[in-house]
């Protein structure tokens, strides 16, 4: 099991301290940094310890950010990779790898070491986050993907993206300009996986683990999705990826239109991709009528048009799911946060995640061939 952040959220310097440490900042840099989460010593919060002011950073959660390389691209991940394997005498040991390529060195020896599923998942979070929040966000995330037996999910990267802290409507235009530079550092990111993948398996000792890589976005966390297919050219792309879950997605309802060039894009870099909406997002609601000039969002309304590709993409209508695991005001008055909320909206998302066809899903009818209602 491992957890990493990938942020391009600013960077702390501290003094007489070897740790450096991720800020609350709203203000992001080009590049995204790689830290590894250390949930050894993890106890779970109480009520005091959550009220003292020093409840922030890694007082949360313990995390340690990886050292830039030494050298860029994958060549001394190949040698100590075929060092480790008896295939070529080095010096060099993973603790000389640094950035994506220890992160990239660790998620491959371990997706290797079993049989078993050990699928990867690369969640990007929406609006109004500061970095505490996404601390918790992702204790959040690993109990519900990592620790439940019925989920595939042993690794989580966590996207990490300086949103506002604040709900206040005016900060939704900072976090839309931010997801749009933060789409463009993870343009940068799947480049340097693809490339990764390229020069690894370009050597015959050193095979594909055959395990599963997933996306899954809620809220605006898919602009900052949508950013990175903008700039994605389609010569690029390869299909690394197998299940990519759209949550309650805060952008406009014709993304998957050909003049939108961005999520028509989607079934040549995934295998399956799911929209997860519900007709009764207050929040996608006020999203549409107050900072969008009414344009339909597809969490709330769906795609406009997918019949070209109502063979990879299917809608998910989580309209009537209950909110019988988290229920307070937030999560029963908004509707907007159903894969917390609801057990309904978890199970179905779990089996997804396992490649279940989207036909066998249980608790779903299907109003036509491609779109699902989730039923109690």
């Amino acid at each position: 099991m491992s957890v990493y952040i990938l942020s391009n959220r600013k960077i702390i310097r501290h003094k007489g301290e070897r740790a450096d440490s991720f800020s609350n900042d709203e203000y992001s840099i080009p590049n995204f940094r790689i830290a590894k989460c250390d949930f050894d010593d993890y106890k779970e919060p109480t009520a005091q310890s959550k009220k003292r002011k020093d409840y922030t950073n890694r007082n949360i959660l313990n995390y340690q950010l990886f050292s830039e390389p030494e050298k860029q691209g994958y060549e001394n991940v190949m040698e100590v990779l075929l060092s480790e394997k008896g295939i070529k005498e080095s010096t060099l040991t993973a603790s000389n790898l640094g950035g994506t390529q220890r992160m990239f060195y660790e998620l491959y020896k371990n997706m290797s070491s079993t049989k078993e599923r050990s699928d990867v998942l690369i969640f990007i979070h929406g609006y109004a986050y500061d970095f505490d929040d996404e601390l918790q966000a992702i204790i959040d995330l690993k109990k519900l993907f990592i620790d439940r037996p019925e989920s595939p999910v042993e690794h989580i990267l966590f996207v990490s993206w300086p949103a506002s802290s604040s709900i206040v409507p005016l900060t939704y235009f900072d976090d839309k300009a931010s997801s749009i530079n933060s789409g463009t550092s993870l343009l940068r990111l799947f480049y340097f996986y693809t490339q990764f993948l390229k020069d690894i398996f370009s050597n015959r000792q050193l095979v594909p683990c055959n395990q599963r890589i997933h996306i899954m976005a809620h809220s605006m966390g898919n602009r900052v999705l949508q950013s990175m297919l903008y700039s994605l050219k389609r010569e690029n792309i390869l299909r690394v990826i197998d299940q990519v879950i759209l949550l309650n997605a805060d952008v406009s309802y014709k993304v998957f239109e050909e003049s939108e060039d961005s999520f028509n894009k989607l079934p040549l870099l995934a295998n399956r991709i799911s929209v997860y909406l519900n007709r009764q997002d207050a929040i996608l609601g006020i999203s549409q009528f107050t900072k969008n000039i009414l344009t339909p969002r597809l969490g709330k309304n769906g795609p406009s048009d997918i019949s070209q590709l109502k063979d990879i993409v299917s809608v998910i209508d989580c309209t009537f799911v209950k909110d019988d695991l988290l229920n307070s005001f937030k999560f029963e008055a908004g509707n907007h946060w159903g894969y917390l909320s609801s057990s309904q909206v978890q199970s179905d998302i779990f089996q997804n995640l396992y490649g279940i066809d989207r036909n066998l899903i249980t608790n779903r009818i299907a109003n036509n061939e491609n779109i699902f209602t989730i039923i109690s």
